[in-house]
């Protein structure tokens, strides 16, 4: 080795780290990834300034790991504010009513340090209809409201966000319990009644709309009337298919969906059926993605519709459709990327219909770009598990969920350890992992041995000891989120893990084997982290029976409500 090379890189780094403040930061303004960025401030004190100065948009992934005030101090000159809350279980009503979360805090401190933020995106945080009104009135250049599983508000308070901000350009609502310049309005979650008026109103002013999803009260009519005066969409979630069309209607209205040259994206569709769907097909030539989540078509009604849909790239669909309608998939659909099927009714236990292992071979053998699957079934092999990674072996998220709790393969009755073994193995860029089924320590040995990119781990249901946690703490380097219910995982498991959870975003367990014994021993060794217990009245002395660990800069959170105990 030329000893002379080292002495070379580190005077490089040194010219390099010398560059002009205003050189670095227009560099810098061409990044990006949060990643990137927060590596390059990492290179010298110059690098650091430089992108503290320059950065307009912040990601914070948990809103308890850092204050608003540290936000604040660190970046001067944020514009974009992307913030998520509650845990990711929240979603499945495992986290309790009046958790916390709440946005309000955070605006105080930008109306102070940030007065000209432009953009706010949330997910799983409370926003009460008063905290809206705040934002209106606050930030004069708002221009984008993103609420994403949401909670806390009505539409009075998207009323106001709608009136005041007259430089908004994108209100976006999904999953929650106008100017003439606005290009995203997605109102589609919302279960109230629309005044149609006002909204055609506001689509014909809306000349550079590119993004429409409303929701059921939205009749077919009234839909063809909005496309009509929405030609640029890019975006569309349509209203109810529930209605009978007269001879002249259903022209119009298919004309209505021709004239849609640029749409890309097609959701909504409730209550659609076979007599209505060749309204759509003018407009399926160039969808990249098709969300059929709201629309319980059967086999034969997806066939049809999926053949006028070349380029497609993403399909969701409801477990309706069989394993017919996911081999006609298979057949009409080869550049597809991302599939998604959900359960129609996942408290239903009889096994005579849904989707099995049959109609994700078919797509493996057919879609061979496949990389992300999200998949709701009763039954699965290992043998089709290990053949579907096989034909699709660039798997970057791979979530399956077997609706049974500890489902043996239904062949051989074995342990679905096998498949999740296949899956770590040949899909080595996987990112994302969701294993469901009848599972021993085996599979979290192969995840520990095998999955060195996997970053966020879904457990329910699983393993034989604690055994199985402690090799996924020690074998996947990249581990960020892992997520734990139903278990036998205790307290060896969960302190296992002390020399990772400050690499980790976050940890979450529930209906364990954990104590609050050993969630003691975690906070006394480990004080950077916040360790929050809730505790259910169905718990036993000294369980604890809901885990909440995450890595933070902040210190205990202000405002825990009286069930979470923070050690």
């Amino acid at each position: 080795m030329d000893p002379k090379k080292p002495r070379d890189s580190a005077a490089e780094s040194a010219r390099a780290a010398q560059f002009p403040d205003e050189v670095l930061e227009r560099v810098l303004s061409l990044l990006d990834s949060h990643k990137d960025r927060s590596a390059a401030s990492l290179v010298s004190k110059a690098w650091y300034n430089a992108e503290r100065w320059s950065r307009t948009r912040v990601f914070i992934g948990n809103c308890y790991s850092v204050t608003p005030e540290i936000v604040a101090g660190r970046f001067p000159n944020i514009r974009s504010v992307t913030l998520k809350g509650k845990p990711r279980f929240s979603d499945f009503n495992l986290v309790p009513q009046n958790w916390g979360a709440d946005i309000r805090s955070w605006l105080t401190v930008f109306a102070d340090r940030y007065p000209l933020l432009e953009e706010l995106r949330l997910k799983r945080m409370t926003v009460t209809d008063e905290s809206l009104k705040f934002l209106a009135l606050k930030f004069q250049n708002f221009r984008a409201l993103s609420l994403l599983s949401c909670d806390g508000f009505s539409t009075n308070g998207l009323a106001v966000i709608a009136a005041r901000c007259r430089n908004l350009t994108e209100l976006d609502i999904q999953e929650n319990g106008i100017d003439d310049i606005i290009v995203l309005l997605n109102f589609a979650s919302l279960s109230s009644d629309i005044d149609f008026d006002a909204l055609e109103r506001l689509v014909s002013r809306c000349n550079s709309l590119k993004v429409l999803k409303v929701n059921r009260t939205i009749t077919l009519d009234q839909l063809q009337r909005l496309l009509v005066r929405a030609p640029r969409l890019t975006e569309l979630g349509t209203g109810s298919f529930l209605q009978e069309l007269n001879a002249y209607q259903c022209p119009d209205l298919e004309r209505a969906f021709g004239g849609c040259k640029n749409l890309h994206t097609l959701s909504g569709l409730y209550e659609a059926t076979a007599l209505y769907l060749p309204v759509l097909y003018p407009a399926c030539a160039n969808l990249t993605f098709l969300n059929l989540n709201d629309a319980a078509l059967q086999n034969e009604e997806l066939a049809k519709l999926v053949v006028h849909c070349p380029c497609l790239r993403r399909l969701w669909v409801l477990d309706t459709v069989g394993d017919e309608g996911l081999e006609a998939v298979a057949m009409s659909c080869q550049f597809l990327e991302e599939l998604r099927v959900f359960p129609a009714n996942p408290f239903d236990e009889e096994e005579n219909h849904g989707v099995s292992e049959s109609g994700f071979l078919a797509v493996s053998y057919g879609c061979r770009r496949l990389h992300y699957v999200l998949y709701f079934c009763r039954q699965m092999t290992n043998a089709a598990v290990a053949t579907i990674v096989q034909n699709c072996p660039d798997f970057t998220h791979f979530r399956l969920c077997i609706m049974n709790p500890g489902q043996p393969d239904y062949v051989t009755n074995e342990p679905m350890d096998e498949a999740f073994g296949a899956v770590v193995k040949t899909c080595t860029k996987l990112q994302r992992l969701a294993v469901s089924g009848l599972l021993t320590d085996l599979t979290f040995e192969y995840i520990g041995r095998y999955a060195k990119n996997l970053e966020t781990l879904s457990v329910a249901f699983a393993g034989s000891s604690d055994l199985g946690m402690q090799c996924v703490l020690r074998g996947c380097p990249k581990l960020r989120k892992l997520e734990i219910r139903d278990c036998p995982f205790g307290n060896a498991a969960l302190l296992s893990g002390l020399e990772k959870y400050e690499s980790m975003r976050s940890l979450w367990m529930s209906a364990c084997k954990v104590t609050m014994n050993g969630c003691e021993v975690l906070a006394r060794e480990r004080p950077r982290l916040n360790v929050e217990v809730m505790k259910d009245e169905e718990s036993s002395d000294g369980q604890a029976y809901k885990v909440y660990v995450y890595r933070t800069v902040a210190g205990p959170r202000r405002d825990a409500p009286p069930f979470v105990l923070t050690l």
